[in-house]
């Protein structure tokens, strides 16, 4: 979806009407064709780059005064370095097409009201040195402009400003390389796995769950449902579609069970969350590995004892690279055994806490965290807040 910030906000319009070439990307403000001058006394043109910060798609104060930029390090007319302005320099990956080579300093006595004045105190400074040598050089281009141009095409309803100002977008686009994604059950522990996938790049999210959102549903998932919500009695696929579709684009419902007449579906996915019990399991692994896809299952048994509730929280993972103990970790019951999953007590912070594991296992295996054991299992313990990894891959 394309982001309008620069049409809707007054500031970053203002820039754009003076002659400002600007761009949107990855969550960055760019002025592009800012004049300085080099080491050499020679006027270039180079980036200028601030992080954006946005309520919606209009932008607000700016969270700091600091700016990047893209080119040699800017000097004074003589050729000596700005020195009122510099701060650490070296090549940074900001984003994946996004790589500067300086950072500026210039702290006003009050902070800068709007991105407006944050650009032009820096412009200010960059281009006077440019005008001493090349009288007349200015950052106003009046490059022609067609509409919604610099302003990039996102999955997200509004752009991901917080990997921007946590300067980890780089990190975060390693995740928009898995285009399809599958969670299968929406329970408590899946419903957590869909929030937290939800706010990463990922193009397509894909929901299956026959179920109803009932009640008791409520209290053991991410939300908060009104009780006219609860009384339609929707579908959980449809209902948690709808809820992350107002932050994005590409959420899909399956309104029903996986089972051996549409386990193929999974054929298309990058990655599969498994969060669910029963015989299904079985044909759902079986075919995932036939098809080569990665997958992470996740489990937790909680009882009742002596007052206080202990268990153990599970999460599996299984690559290509790993596979020969999915057989011992994850249990494949039939309708006939106890499905502890099933009848055992739920608890939101628990749900939580597995979906987040889970999902950290994910975004190790697609290097966003460092992954130092390569583990395949791992359990964590409620009673000892005991976390043990396990099935390390040789």
């Amino acid at each position: 979806m394309s982001q309008r910030p620069i049409s809707r906000s007054r500031d970053l319009k203002r820039l754009r009407d003076e002659g400002y070439d600007l761009e949107i990307r990855s969550g960055y403000l760019l002025v592009k064709d800012v004049p300085y001058v080099n080491s050499r006394r020679e006027v270039k043109r180079g980036i200028l780059v601030s992080t954006l910060t946005l309520a919606g798609d209009v932008t607000t104060t700016p969270d700091n005064h600091v700016a990047y930029f893209v080119g040699d390090h800017p000097c004074r007319s003589d050729g000596t370095e700005i020195d009122q302005i510099k701060n650490p320099s070296g090549g940074k990956a900001l984003a994946e097409a996004l790589v500067v080579n300086h950072t500026f300093s210039a702290k006003p006595r009050d902070a800068y009201p709007d991105y407006y004045a944050k650009v032009m105190k820096y412009v200010t400074i960059l281009s006077g040195y440019a005008q001493v040598i090349e009288p007349g050089v200015t950052a106003k281009t009046f490059r022609p402009v067609e509409a919604g141009e610099g302003e990039e095409e996102t999955v997200f309803k509004h752009i991901d400003t917080a990997s921007s100002r946590a300067e980890i977008t780089s990190v975060m686009e390693k995740l928009a390389a898995v285009k399809k994604i599958a969670i299968v059950g929406l329970g408590g522990t899946g419903a957590y796995v869909l929030d937290l996938v939800a706010k990463t790049p990922v193009m397509e999210i894909h929901l299956f769950d026959g179920d109803t959102f009932l009640q008791h549903n409520a209290f053991r998932s991410p939300g908060a449902p009104s009780i006219e919500e609860l009384k339609a009695q929707p579908l959980k696929a449809a209902y948690f579609r709808d809820i992350y579709a107002k932050m994005r684009n590409g959420i899909v419902a399956h309104e029903a069970y996986v089972g051996a007449e549409n386990v193929d579906e999974l054929q298309d996915m990058n990655f599969v969350f498994l969060c669910l019990e029963g015989p299904a399991k079985k044909l759902i692994v079986e075919k995932l590995e036939a098809f080569g896809i990665p997958f992470v299952d996740v489990g937790m048994g909680v009882y009742l004892s002596e007052g206080s509730l202990g268990g153990i929280l599970r999460v599996t993972a299984s690559t290509p690279a790993q596979r020969d103990h999915v057989r011992k970790r994850i249990s494949f019951s039939d309708d006939s055994d106890r499905n502890e999953y099933e009848v055992n007590i739920q608890i939101a912070d628990l749900n939580a806490l597995d979906a987040a594991l889970a999902v950290i296992k994910w975004k190790k295996l697609f290097g966003f965290y460092q992954d130092l054991d390569h583990e395949h299992h791992s359990t964590y313990t409620i009673g000892g807040n005991m976390l043990l990894n396990e099935d390390r891959q040789p």
